[in-house]
C-alpha cells in the first residue's frame, strides 16, 4: 500500500502552515513554505554524522552500532 498521498498531504499542510504563520515577506514566505522538509532531513543527517564520529572517537560505541547494523540488515534482506 503507498503512503504518498499522506506525505503529500503533510507536506501540503507544511506549506499552509508556513504561509499562514509566518511573518516574513511574502517572497520568504513562499521559500520557506516549499523548504520546511529539509528542517528533518538536516536532523536526520545531524544524527547520522555524530553516530559516526562516536563509532571512531569511541571503541566502546562501535560494537553495538555495528551490531545493530547487523542485525538490521539481516532482518530486512
Amino acid at each position: 500500500m503507498s503512503y504518498a498521498w499522506l506525505l503529500a498531504a503533510v507536506y501540503v499542510a507544511g506549506i499552509v502552515w508556513c504561509i499562514l504563520v509566518s511573518d516574513a515577506r511574502p517572497a520568504e514566505r513562499v521559500t520557506l513554505a516549499l523548504l520546511w522538509p529539509l528542517g528533518p532531513l538536516a536532523l536526520v543527517v545531524t544524527v547520522i554524522v555524530l553516530l559516526a564520529a562516536s563509532v571512531i572517537a569511541y571503541p566502546l560505541v562501535a560494537v553495538p552500532v555495528l551490531t545493530a547494523m547487523a542485525v538490521l540488515c539481516w532482518v530486512l534482506w
